[in-house]
């Protein structure tokens, strides 16, 4: 169990993006070879493949921020000295953390009028909290992510090593 759960924090949101993503693929190749092919396309491929589109960037969000790839500004990190870099991230941390409680906090009150009201989306008539549900989820996951960077980062200081930097997104 330990190795399951251990697999699925380093690798749980890479998973869903690739099943996502294929869905994604799938649904609009489909869509494309009925609507050239066969004349006739349907009303819930394209709003399956949207409402999937919006999963797939939610939890790339999340993945983003566990690798530290989200574009920021590098520029206070060359002029101050590297034992710095860790408190640093940890200032960026509690403001993403904050930010991204909000988020969660006016995501879920959005979710909460949606069943009051019973929403459907138009094509799937399914209701739309799976769908909007989404917004929340990605703001939960990040702030996992945010609280194990944090740690990560708090850990590092206090062991005098230099700060995870994370990936770059171009180099």
């Amino acid at each position: 169990m330990r190795k399951l759960l251990q697999q699925l924090d380093e690798n749980g949101e890479r998973y869903l993006m690739l099943v996502f993503y294929c869905f994604i693929v799938f649904v609009i190749v489909i869509e494309v070879v009925r609507r050239f092919v066969l004349d006739f396309s349907s009303l819930w491929g394209e709003e399956a493949a949207r409402f999937a589109f919006i999963y797939l960037g939610w939890v790339g969000a999340s993945y983003g921020v566990k690798q530290r790839a989200h574009i920021r500004f590098d520029v206070v990190m060359h002029i101050l000295p590297r034992r710095w870099h860790g408190y640093l991230y940890l200032f960026g941390e509690a403001c993403t953390l904050v930010f991204a409680g909000f988020a969660l906090y006016w995501s879920l009150d959005t979710i909460s009028t949606l069943l009051q009201f019973g929403a459907l989306a138009p094509a799937l008539r399914i209701s739309q909290v799976w769908f909007e549900a989404a917004v929340p989820l990605g703001f939960l996951l990040m702030v996992i992510r945010i609280v194990q960077s944090a740690w990560r980062d708090i850990q590092d200081i206090r062991a005098g090593r230099d700060a995870y930097a994370g990936t770059l997104l171009f180099d």
